[in-house]
């Protein structure tokens, strides 16, 4: 029996080495790939580079003013995440707090508007930003992934705030807090999983995104880091060595703040959508 177990234990470690290789493959390929000359990539992407050409790199941060892009970028996420965050925890913990059908057709709204593809709306969501001149603003860009993104966040809250006991509430009701400092000061703390869970999905969501800013930016001092990249595909050549570069300085925030804040994903997630 224990020989099955190590043999068993065994074969999953290999699994998931084997699973690790496989989705660090690309990342490995393309931080290789982005230190080649041109030439070199179209002989062979997967040889070690003979020389490292770091002015791909010092020309992308020169040359092509990624840190406005950068800045952009950071503008669009920080909005984004601080909008929905702030609505979606006031909404599921009100919606939690507040029994009954109004509260019940309201979340049900929420939860059907994730089921809607984006492409089925990007036309009209196309008109509505022109007429509300949200085209081409760095800072109005935002409010569209708010209403994007509150729906799965409600759903999370809502199920989280409901393993929180009452009595916490009462108790401070009872000491004459009124409702929104109770929040702010009692019921957001203990929200901190789910907050974090939340904020890292959408920043992977919001940072790397491609298809909003493309038909909502307009102006390129106004371009993200992905939109910048896209700038040097053309009908005639590619510059694979610059955007590979791009793209690697796009990946790293990212993969730190996730590596840092990974453990909140699965707790949070577990915790709010299992007990809602």
């Amino acid at each position: 029996m224990r020989k099955k177990n190590r043999l068993l234990s065994s074969l999953i470690v290999l699994l998931l080495i084997a699973v690790t290789i496989f989705f660090m493959f690309p990342i490995a390929l393309a931080l290789v790939n982005s230190l080649k000359t041109q030439g070199e990539m179209f002989k062979s992407v997967i040889e070690w580079p003979k020389t490292m050409h770091w002015e791909n790199y010092k020309y992308v941060l020169t040359e092509v003013h990624i840190l406005r892009s950068l800045y952009n970028t950071f503008i669009i996420t920080f909005l984004s995440i601080a909008g929905i965050v702030v609505c979606s925890a006031l909404a599921g913990y009100k919606l939690s707090r507040t029994p009954g059908k109004l509260s019940a057709f309201l979340f049900f709204l929420f939860l059907s508007s994730m089921l809607i593809p984006f492409y089925s709306i990007m036309f009209s969501l196309i008109q509505v930003a022109s007429g509300l001149q949200i085209q081409g603003s760095v800072y109005r860009l935002p409010l569209i992934y708010i209403g994007l993104g509150v729906n799965f966040a409600i759903f999370l809250y809502h199920g989280f705030v409901k393993s929180i006991p009452r009595e916490l509430e009462e108790s401070a009701q009872m000491d004459g807090s009124g409702q929104l400092k109770t929040f702010t000061s009692i019921i957001f703390p203990l929200l901190i999983p789910i907050t974090m869970t939340i904020v890292i999905l959408d920043i992977l969501w919001v940072w790397n995104d491609f298809m909003l800013p493309l038909i909502m930016i307009t102006d390129y001092k106004s371009y993200t880091l992905v939109l910048l990249a896209s700038t040097f595909f053309s009908s005639y050549s590619t510059e694979w060595s610059y955007i590979l570069s791009i793209l690697v300085l796009t990946s790293l925030p990212v993969i730190l703040v996730y590596l840092v804040f990974q453990k909140y994903i699965v707790q949070g997630i577990a915790e709010g959508a299992i007990k809602g």
